[in-house]
């Protein structure tokens, strides 16, 4: 459910508007009787990167960091 309050009303009982969207609820923030805002719980973060978990998945060649001298040359040939 979507809770509609007013200015004066969110800052009054801001803690108990915060703890509603901490546990998932929206809130519409209103003014003079029309929608200004909405307010939503943020996504909640991904499982943290591990180094080392594509290893043996992601290939390079033996060459990959040799200088290509004639790459316009070769771009332009095709």
């Amino acid at each position: 459910m979507t809770d509609l309050v007013n200015v004066h009303d969110l800052k009054t009982n801001y803690s108990k508007y915060l703890e509603k969207v901490a546990s998932g609820q929206e809130i519409l923030l209103g003014k003079h009787g029309k929608v200004i805002a909405k307010i939503v719980p943020i996504a909640q973060a991904q499982q943290p990167r591990v180094p080392g978990a594509l290893k043996g998945k992601v290939w390079m060649s033996n060459d990959f960091d040799v200088p290509m001298n004639n790459l316009w040359d070769t771009v332009m040939a095709k």
